[in-house]
């Protein structure tokens, strides 16, 4: 018995010695602006924080508000304050981010504030506990108290981009100011961008079978506390923006204070809105509510985690800093923007060009660039966070209406054409779509130098939705109509542009021709190129169902430099727009050659000998280097990219990364860096699972992540040995190949 018990208890020990919580992330001394602002959120919320001259601060984002041209725009900002101030009469400052429970705190010698976000109602909680008796000032901000005029380069925070028309404004905001609370919102006027998309689109005949998810749409909030008096309002200016303010009081000096933001979005009209916001706030059950958000992070953590010592510590770090990130969005309607996700701060900090509002950011608010936001949603399959996809998915999914419509209406076949930068309706982006287009131009093309037939990334998201259902058997028919439609769109789209061109709708060889098609943005009028036909392949292979489509599919196109054989752009192609290297989407995304595979020689072959894949290799922003340097088992090109990728960031926050070619908070950025991480400690191929096939040997690690067939792999490398191994389900531990004991494993 004795024997028995101390096995169960070292069985225990072992299990417990995985399941690592996340550490604090602590600040010592107080922000000298909102660039050294702290993340924080829930549910679809998400919270810059930050103490500056001794008043607490923060944003508020929510997904979903966008207003009429599109722009994602804040809730607004507020400031607080106790009087005598807790900072007061001594050095003692701590800003306390506890990943584990989603709560912050932010002490001073004189007391705290607590803040927190419910996961599963709209609503932000903030408490002051202080030693003595306090009364506690609350202001709302907001720079959309009157219209304003859009400037040139600020039309880049909304759909219209460069092409802003002649007046156009942000229009304002309605704020009521009652004695004891305080209700903000805004309201979408009649007209808004998608009926001006619409008309230029062509589209007015099936106008109403299109979604349009700007139509009376209404959002914001309400400040309240049962000891709240409102003082009058006042101008300032923050970060060279104007902002009017609503100061609140408490009548009474008391040792604790609470308040709560509760907050709507509902397409709606305003009564509807507020019923519907003081139905959310009637159900706030404060110690019910704190208890379900802190289960709810506690149990995040316990999906995965990668934590790793030496200069690979800080990496790790950063990685888990960026996944709570994401993890504040993790039940949006609307998926987390690549372009700063709900964490952006005054652009001034970002770049000193662009001395614009809280609400600005580059690459607009409702529009999705397809190749980026990509990056932002692959790494959620190895950490486990498939509940947090689901949002990614359905926006894929309720703009299918509006895909297969623009076959029918512009070419007169089925399936689902989504564009690259796609707008919240289903359309492309008006400005990228073009207002200034020949008469000639066919409609149903981008009258865009980088974007014309760039159709293919939604193969990425069809993969995605189909590896959940191989990873956690997901049931994913919802999505199988989407998937099967835009199948159907290249089969279809494809021989037809063939059949018009002569007589075969397929080549000598009996395969389908992409042609015009386009690498990514940067090989452009290419026949045939190794992205599309990797993607198409390789959807089909999952897929499983039309076989005879993938026999029509052509190879993957290859070609000889120096001797050496590598994979080429395409077979042909007419012109070099862009920096990217489809080349190396065969590695990945699509995962035809690699680690494991017989084929592997090819893959190293393009990222050492292809001379654009030398020439645009970098670890900015969306570059996906240090993955493909994973995939391909490049230990040493991948460790030197990944220090690179999400080393720390040139803001306070170290997962603030950016903005690279987009926008600070770089969510590409972070994705990437994650899924790099990830492919080097582990990696699948033909029904193996490889562990650390591209992490040197000398450098200490645990991680858990998961692989397909719900499997869960737990690992620790200590002095270069695997002295912990756990596999769930037991019997996939057979599947298991240890890189670091048999390296050659990696090339088969």
């Amino acid at each position: 018995m004795k024997r028995l018990f101390l096995n169960i208890l070292f069985a225990s020990w072992a299990m417990m010695s995985f399941a690592l919580s996340p550490d604090d992330y602590i600040w010592r001394e107080p922000s000298v602006n909102s660039s050294e602002s702290m993340p924080l959120g829930g549910g679809d919320i998400g919270m810059n924080v930050w103490v500056e001259n001794g008043d607490i601060l923060f944003y508020i984002s929510r997904t979903g508000s966008y207003d009429e041209n599109n722009t994602l725009l804040k809730q607004g900002r507020f400031r607080i304050k106790t009087i005598p101030s807790i900072f007061e009469g001594s050095s003692h400052f701590k800003q306390n981010l506890s990943l584990n429970d989603g709560v912050m705190t932010i002490e001073g010698e004189g007391g705290k504030l607590t803040l927190w976000v419910d996961v599963f109602k709209p609503v932000l909680h903030i408490e002051a506990s202080t030693k003595k008796n306090t009364k506690a000032v609350v202001e709302y901000e907001n720079w959309r108290y009157t219209d304003r005029l859009i400037r040139k380069v600020e039309g880049q925070q909304c759909s219209y981009k460069w092409a802003i028309p002649k007046g156009l404004v942000t229009h304002k905001d309605s704020v009521i100011a009652a004695d004891s609370e305080l209700i903000f919102y805004h309201r979408n006027k009649d007209n808004t961008v998608f009926d001006v998309s619409v008309a230029l689109q062509g589209m007015d005949s099936v106008r109403n079978e299109l979604c349009n998810p700007l139509k009376d749409l209404m959002f914001g909030g309400k400040l309240s506390g049962n000891n709240l008096r409102f003082r009058g309002t006042s101008h300032g200016e923050y970060a060279g923006t104007d902002f009017k303010s609503w100061m609140y009081e408490t009548e009474k000096e008391r040792r604790y204070h609470a308040f709560t933001v509760t907050l709507h979005t509902e397409n709606s009209s305003i009564e509807q809105w507020q019923a519907s916001l003081l139905s959310t706030e009637k159900l706030i059950n404060i110690n019910k509510d704190r208890n379900a958000s802190r289960k709810w992070w506690n149990e995040f953590w316990t999906r995965s985690f990668i934590s790793a010592g030496g200069e690979m510590e800080e990496i790790t770090r950063n990685y888990t800093l960026f996944r709570f990130m994401l993890g504040c969005n993790a039940y949006g309607k609307d998926p987390s923007k690549f372009n700063g996700g709900l964490f952006t701060f005054d652009p001034v900090y970002v770049d000193e060009k662009y001395p614009f509002t809280p609400d600005f950011r580059r690459w607009g608010g409702g529009t999705m660039t397809a190749q980026n936001q990509r990056l932002v949603y692959w790494p959620m399959l190895k950490s486990g966070d498939f509940d947090m996809m689901k949002s990614q998915f359905d926006f894929y999914n309720r703009l299918l209406p509006a895909a297969e419509l623009r076959s029918r209406v512009y070419w007169g076949h089925e399936g689902a054409c989504y564009t690259e930068q796609i707008e919240n309706y289903g359309l492309p982006n008006p400005a990228e779509y073009g207002f200034k287009r020949p008469a000639h131009f066919d409609k149903g093309i981008e009258y865009n130098a980088w974007l014309e037939y760039q159709w293919d990334t939604v193969l990425e998201f069809c993969l995605m939705i189909l590896e959940t259902e191989r990873y956690n058997n997901a049931d994913i028919s919802e999505y199988m109509p989407m998937i099967e439609s835009v199948l159907k769109f290249y089969d279809l789209h494809y021989r037809q542009l063939a059949a018009q061109r002569g007589r075969k709708d397929l080549d000598g060889n009996g395969k389908l021709i992409i042609y015009p098609g386009t690498a990514c943005e940067t090989y452009k009028m290419a026949y045939n190129p190794s992205s599309t036909i990797g993607g198409l392949r390789k959807v089909l292979e999952v897929y499983g169902r039309d076989k005879e489509m993938l026999d029509r599919m052509p190879e993957i196109p290859l070609r000889y430099i120096d001797g050496k054989e590598v994979i080429a752009p395409a077979v042909t192609w007419e012109r070099v727009n862009n920096i990217e290297t489809p080349q190396l989407y065969p590695v990945f995304p699509w995962r035809m050659y690699g680690v494991g595979k017989d084929n592997i020689e090819v893959g190293r072959n393009t990222y050492f000998s292809d001379p654009d894949a030398v020439k645009f290799r970098s670890h900015i922003g969306w570059k996906q280097y240090n993955i493909w340097a994973a995939c391909l088992g490049l230990t040493n090109e991948a460790m030197e990219l990944t220090k690179e990728k999400i080393g720390n960031g040139p803001h306070r926050f170290p997962a603030f990364w950016g903005p690279g070619y987009d926008w600070s908070p770089d969510l590409n950025w972070g994705g990437s860096g994650m899924i790099g991480l990830q492919e080097m400690l582990l990696q699948e191929s033909d029904g193996k699972i490889y562990i650390l096939p591209a992490w040197p040997s000398d450098i200490d690690v645990s991680f858990k992540l998961h692989a397909t067939g719900s499997t869960t792999v737990k690992v620790k490398l200590e002095k270069g040995k695997v002295t912990q191994l756990d596999v769930m389900p037991k019997e996939r531990a057979k599947d298991v190949i240890n890189c670091i004991e048999n390296p050659v494993s990696i090339t088969k």
